[in-house]
C-alpha cells in the first residue's frame, strides 16, 4: 500500500486539488492522503446510465 500512497501522493503534488498546494499534500499523513483521493472520487463509482431515459422493468 505504500507504493499506492507514493503514486497518489506524487498525482496530487503535480495537480493539487482546489484549496490545496504541493506543500499540504506532500505534508499529508498517508491516511490523509488516502482519505481525500477516496471524498475526491467517490461518486465516480457511480453507474453512468443512472437516470438516463429509456425502458425500465420494475
Amino acid at each position: 500500500m505504500n507504493n499506492h500512497t507514493e503514486e497518489l501522493r506524487n498525482k496530487y503534488i503535480q495537480n493539487p486539488p482546489e484549496g490545496m498546494t504541493a506543500d499540504d499534500v506532500r505534508n499529508m499523513s498517508d491516511d490523509d492522503l488516502l482519505d481525500m483521493d477516496y471524498f475526491l472520487h467517490e461518486d465516480d463509482d457511480l453507474d453512468d446510465d443512472f437516470g438516463e431515459e429509456g425502458f425500465y422493468i420494475f
